[in-house]
């Protein structure tokens, strides 16, 4: 099974050892422990146009800047030591050299994908808790515990555990015959059309999400649909679900402009012949089923 980019990995996140907290500092000082380094959504990497690895730091420099009062969070085992995840963003500039930090997207494509998932995974869960630092029960000071997989509220009256969250979201290619549906966002770069998708609303299933979703975005009815695959998207906290659907003819779209800027049906052809700037970007489940469509039409029931 191909697994999308920023998803699957090596990356045993070990669970259950996270309640030591003895285990934890032994982890974060042993000499094979590396710590990741972000700072405001750009992450350290060492990069070219062909390839890209994480920029390593080990537990002297991140000694340095723990005590210092920058947070790192443990992500889990790799190989022969601990990976963490450690928050520079107080800094007033990125530390040397500060030409490695860079957004996550622009070298998703060429990261191995163990090492893509793992950034992704630092990236959600510093950003998890930079917008979860007061109790969202009692307004309280909250702290990180368990190495950074729960912040705990601080009030003696509350004592409420906050665990990361992520919030789900439906990605669909609607397709009628040899047809798919295609849409675009304003702020998007010109040109560029793209999959439907949106967040999964409360008390909704998937598949009643990707109705609605559809509907509401074009007002074209889906008639059947299954599931293609899921992708971390860590921009900042979701899990994109995606899903091929049916629909029963071309019918015209009706799109909602506070959605989108348009929408059309375009044939495999027209598909076929887009260039980069039309297609979404490699790194996203959006074009994996484009893709996946062009290489053969799929079946749904």
């Amino acid at each position: 099974m191909t697994v999308n980019i920023y998803g699957g990995g090596s990356l045993d996140r070990a669970g259950p050892l996270r309640r030591n907290a003895d285990w934890l500092t032994a982890q974060a000082t042993h000499p094979q422990a590396r710590f990741t380094a972000f700072w405001r959504s750009q992450v350290a990497v060492l990069a070219s146009d062909t390839e890209a690895t994480p920029l390593l730091y080990g537990p002297e420099d991140a000694r340095r800047w723990c005590s210092g009062g920058h947070p790192a969070y443990f992500l889990g085992l790799d190989g022969g030591g601990a990976r963490f995840a450690l928050d520079l963003s107080a800094l007033a500039e990125p530390p040397s050299p500060a030409e490695s930090f860079v957004d996550l997207r622009s070298v998703g494509t060429v990261l191995r994908q163990n090492d893509g998932a793992m950034l992704a995974f630092g990236r959600a869960l510093i950003h998890w808790h930079q917008t979860n630092r007061f109790c969202g029960r009692c307004g309280a000071p909250t702290e990180s515990r368990l190495g950074g997989h729960v912040r705990q509220c601080l009030s003696p009256a509350c004592g409420a555990e906050h665990f990361p969250r992520t919030d789900p979201a439906i990605i669909v290619l609607v397709t009628a015959g040899d047809y798919c549906l295609l849409g675009r966002q304003a702020r998007w770069r010109p040109g560029m059309m793209s999959t439907l998708a949106g967040f999964v609303e409360p008390g909704e299933t998937l598949e009643e999400a990707v109705i609605r979703e559809v509907m509401e975005e074009t007002g074209v009815p889906v008639a059947s649909m299954r599931y293609h695959s899921s992708q971390p998207w860590p921009f900042p906290g979701n899990l994109m679900v995606g899903f091929q659907a049916k629909a029963l003819t071309t019918a015209p779209v009706t799109v909602d402009p506070q959605e989108l800027e348009s929408a059309a049906w375009y044939s495999r052809a027209e598909v076929a012949a887009f260039d980069e700037q039309r297609l979404p970007n490699r790194d996203s489940i959006a074009r994996r089923l484009i893709g996946d469509w062009l290489d053969a039409p799929f079946a749904v029931p």
